[in-house]
């Protein structure tokens, strides 16, 4: 970004924009991630899903969850981390009023990954990518929930959930390589494609699930040295998280601009104001006071499990885009529609498999498919369209027992019933008229019942012979073999 001047002003300095992002995503786990009370708090009355471990009681002993610590190097994995070998759990000290224990068990030195890379669109440049470094990935311990009230006389106080408390949660930390607010969105969203791509995540930030605090700082251009560094918090969509950042900048260029010092803190996002306020000062990790976890063991993860790990990963979505423009011969924003979720590109590939038509698979998907999901709100395994009905339904147009017109009536009827598109079509006689005595008598009528459309044909206006197919097709109430009604109205036009 570079910073603008007002006029009768001195030129204002142009300014590199330093981005970096942590991200905590909860992982979907059956339990959580240091006792076996459930993490499916969401709509669990306040404080049911608690045990001594998660209300941090003395002597409660943590136990460790294997599918948080494998879904972790997973993720690392598909971000391109190297795994140690050794790695540990650490006790990060801090006071706040959702932290049980006043200790969150988290990872500090010795991750279970780092040192990968992301790569997502470059908004500068369409259909580029742009590479931003993964510092690592760790896992932690989500903290209790605050619900801040108001009563009627006015007085405030706030009440505490403890059923969040203890949910396993990812930490990803981002390299500083990100440079405009934009690109930081563009980031998050191929990262939130990647976590539900490998399912470890929901990665709902409505829900929760997806967390994103954004550090930014600004530098004279040209300068190595890094500015003072400002955390945001409290965005809870990919717009906010683009709107905070794009503020905070110009807050930042306007008092460095005017001569004054930017200062290391937390800031918090207010929504509905458009600005970023003050939280309290940027701790350092010295003020967290960490130590290893004492009730948990070191981690050994040896090479022969992480190459296990490495072969649970699925077909990610930037490899996925490749192979279905090349395998399909579909265009880079069609195979980009087709992959957008991992559901969505197995539904295209099961349906193009059955219906041996691929090209007809990705038109209705990108076309008809989609406008239901939009209009129902559901998600592709919801409907009752699978690809098996889909892919009938291509096969009836192929074979031409259905003519096009009459295919979107089958569709709607299939959604609605989950009835099979050759069931409905035979069951109301929407088979697509062939036969040639049958639609001779229709030809025929349609001549003589407009002469003036038959006079303009002969005077060679092409329209008129479109005005008389359609005049055919309303006889045979749209199922009429439209290849076969041209043909005949040819020959008795022509003959």
């Amino acid at each position: 970004m570079t910073a603008t001047h007002h006029a009768g002003t001195s030129p204002a300095t142009d300014y590199e924009v330093v981005i970096g992002l942590e991200v905590h995503a909860q992982v979907v786990t059956e339990s959580k991630m240091f006792c076996s009370c459930s993490s499916r708090y969401s709509g669990a009355p306040p404080n049911t899903l608690v045990c001594p471990v998660c209300l941090g009681m003395p002597g409660s002993l943590p136990v460790m969850n294997r599918t948080a610590v494998e879904a972790t190097i997973i993720t690392a994995l598909a971000l391109n981390c190297e795994i140690p070998e050794f790695s540990k759990f650490d006790r990060k000290n801090y006071n706040y009023p959702d932290l049980m224990k006043g200790y969150q068990i988290s990872q500090f030195d010795l991750p279970f990954s780092q040192a990968g890379w992301l790569e997502f669109d470059d908004p500068a440049n369409p259909g580029q990518m742009r590479r931003a470094g993964i510092t690592r990935v760790h896992l932690e311990e989500d903290t209790a929930t605050l619900k801040h009230v108001r009563d009627s006389s006015g007085e405030t106080y706030s009440l505490m959930d403890v059923n969040r408390a203890g949910v396993p949660l990812m930490e990803i930390v981002g390299d500083p390589d990100l440079r405009t607010a934009d690109e930081a969105g563009s980031y998050l969203r191929a990262l939130r494609q990647i976590l539900r791509y490998l399912g470890v995540s929901t990665a709902n930030m409505d829900e929760g699930a997806f967390r994103c605090d954004a550090n930014v700082s600004l530098r004279p251009r040209g300068q190595a040295e890094y500015g003072a560094k400002v955390e945001v918090k409290n965005m809870n969509s990919f717009r906010s998280v683009v709107r905070a950042i794009e503020f905070e900048i110009v807050r930042q260029r306007d008092i460095l601009d005017a001569g004054g010092r930017i200062v290391q803190e937390t800031r918090g996002w207010v929504d509905d104001r458009a600005i970023t306020v003050t939280q309290r000062s940027k701790e350092a990790a010295h003020d967290y006071r960490y130590f290893p976890e004492p009730d948990l063991p070191p981690i050994v993860t040896p090479a022969t499990e992480v190459a296990r790990l490495r072969s649970l990963l699925p077909e990610l979505p930037d490899a996925k885009r490749h192979r279905f423009a090349d395998a399909y011969g579909m265009t880079a924003d069609i195979a980009d529609t087709l992959t957008q979720t991992r559901a969505l590109a197995e539904y295209f590939e099961q349906t193009a498999h059955l219906s041996g038509n691929a090209r007809a698979a990705a038109n209705w998907i990108t076309r008809d498919v989609l406008r239901i999901l939009g209009n129902t709100g559901a998600e592709i395994d919801q409907i009752l369209l699978t690809p098996a009905h889909l892919a009938d339904l291509i096969k009836l147009l192929d074979t031409g027992t259905i003519s096009v017109r009459t295919a979107p009536e089958v569709l709607e009827e299939a959604v609605s019933t989950g009835s099979m598109p050759h069931e409905i079509v035979q069951k109301r006689g929407l088979g697509q008229v062939s036969d040639t005595n049958a639609l001779t008598t229709a030809v025929a009528d349609a001549i003589a019942s407009n002469p003036k459309a038959v006079a303009d044909y002969r005077a060679g206006k092409a329209t008129a012979m479109g005005f008389l197919v359609g005049a055919v097709m309303k006889a045979t109430r749209g199922k009429g073999n439209p290849g076969l009604v041209n043909e005949l109205l040819k020959q008795q036009l022509d003959g």
